[in-house]
């Protein structure tokens, strides 16, 4: 990509910088690195803490010093996910990125713009003395997209400001003033490996081709989930013998999976009645999912014979709990029209061999989502529950808050007025079923006031992500403008 034809072109060159740099979750010691040099060739004040999260710290514009101080945040780590068959390493590899008419891209990745964008708009800002503003402290947070790492491990009094801007959210005109907890309960079964039996017709079963997305953005979309297709056919399976070497589905826990596989086999007298009940149950799903799986896919192929093959109680055990464990929308919002209150995603199934030991086990990964704390944690307990009764060992993660809303916001009011002077329109207020970091940042600093708003972003997390270039500018000049109207002391 070349920055020079986007606008706001500085904003753009940013992200261009970002780009370079890998970033995964847990892997962002590169870019943690890159802000602090970034602010010491600025001549600013630059703290890292010991998680990894970086602040820089700007003085007021001339003539603004007697504003309240604000804080512009963002997450530097992204999601990694890619098409199938892509050469490509994120700990390695620049992002590869292109203009599609209004839309940037990339090139078979997750594009970063969650939330790179947010982090080149920081450094835009800290980087142009022209720019009007009070008081200015910038915070980029380590590994949001695993378990909000950065902002559980930021200490009380790192920040110093009254009013907090998060750059997380995905849809230009949408303030964003509260959001769902949430926590991933991890489920473990402990399967004996068997020799496979004889004269067995062996095949991979995949599922490709989903639309995927964010596990809280969404959910409500009523997408298919690939780990819930692959087990429906296995389970159909089980009238013909239907054995499993192997299973490999999903992938991150806030990520709609995509694609999977396993490795099976039945009685050879059986391959032509599989056959057949994959391309029945296939044309059932594309039915069933005709509005939002175009590309659904689904193949069976002759595969090499397994050694070993799970033991029939824990495959039984496993495929049934699968099948009835809830997953989606759970529950409507009460008071938001049209909001997800409560949500369940089951993320991923792998079936893992540990390395010290030699021992199997099939991890199963689920993530809940809720704004009222009460309905996360009992739908925590409703899918852990489904997989302790199939004798599997549950550990529910400790999770993160949600964010509360506060209706008398001050800053809101602030933003809400420059959308509507600057736009001529009313901007939408919501809550976002989708953790926010604002929730953690809430219960360490109750006292700062905090909005979240962004620029049009679509296929979060999958590697059909894509920004609205447009709406770039429109949040620019909305942010720039918030700034310069914060109240004074």
């Amino acid at each position: 990509m070349t920055s020079t034809t986007l606008q706001p072109k500085a904003v753009f060159d940013c992200f261009a910088q970002i780009n370079q740099i890998p970033r995964p979750s847990y892997k962002e010691q590169q870019m943690s690195a890159f802000l602090v040099d970034f602010g010491h060739k600025l001549g600013l004040e630059t703290l890292q803490d010991s998680v990894g999260n970086v602040l820089i710290r700007k003085p007021a514009t001339p003539g603004y010093e007697n504003l309240k101080a604000t804080v512009l945040q963002s997450h530097m780590d992204m999601v990694c996910e890619k098409v199938a068959g892509l050469d490509f390493d994120f700990t390695k590899d620049p992002i590869q990125t292109y203009v599609d008419g209004d839309w940037l891209r990339a090139k078979g990745t997750t594009l970063g713009a969650d939330d790179g964008i947010g982090v080149a708009m920081q450094m835009a800002i800290l980087q142009d003395d022209t720019i009007e503003h009070g008081p200015l402290e910038c915070l980029f947070t380590v590994c949001e997209e695993e378990g909000l790492v950065g902002a559980l491990g930021l200490e009380p009094g790192f920040m110093k400001a009254d009013y907090l801007i998060n750059l997380d959210s995905e849809d230009e005109g949408q303030i964003f003033i509260s959001c769902a907890g949430g926590a991933t309960t991890t489920v473990t079964f402990h399967p004996s490996m068997e020799p496979a039996p004889e004269g067995q017709y062996f095949f991979k079963l995949q599922v490709s081709g989903l639309t995927g997305g964010h596990s809280g953005d969404d959910i409500v979309k009523k997408r298919a989930n690939a780990n819930k297709l692959l087990v429906r056919m296995l389970a159909a399976m089980r009238q013909y013998g239907v054995r499993i070497a192997d299973i490999q589905s999903g992938g991150l826990h806030n990520a709609i999976p995509r694609d999977g596989f396993a490795v099976c086999c039945v009685p050879m007298e059986h391959k032509e009645a599989v056959r057949v009940l994959v391309n029945t149950m296939t044309a059932e799903f594309e039915e069933e999912f005709s509005a939002t799986e175009p590309n659904l896919t689904i193949t069976l192929e002759s595969a090499d014979a397994a050694d070993k093959v799970i033991d029939l109680s824990t495959a039984d055990r496993l495929v049934t709990a699968l099948v009835s464990v809830p997953n989606g929308v759970l529950a409507m919002d009460q008071e938001i029209p049209n909001f997800v209150q409560t949500s369940s995603n089951l993320a991923s199934i792998h079936l893992v061999e540990s390395e010290s030991d030699g021992q199997w086990s099939i991890v199963v990964v689920t993530n809940q989502r809720s704004n009222i704390m009460s309905a996360r944690k009992n739908a925590s307990q409703m899918v852990g529950g489904v997989f302790l009764l199939a004798g599997a060992d549950v550990e529910e993660g400790d999770g993160y808050p949600g964010w509360k809303l506060n209706p008398q916001s001050p800053l809101l009011k602030i933003t809400v007025e420059s959308y509507k002077r600057i736009f001529n329109k009313e901007p939408q207020i919501l809550a976002i079923h989708a953790g926010l970091e604002c929730g953690l940042f809430s219960l360490k600093y109750p006292h700062v006031d905090m909005v979240s708003f962004g620029p049009t972003l679509r296929g979060v997390h999958s590697p059909d992500e894509c920004l609205l270039i447009p709406t770039v500018q429109m949040v620019w000049d909305h942010l720039l403008d918030v700034l310069k109207n914060i109240p004074a002391k």
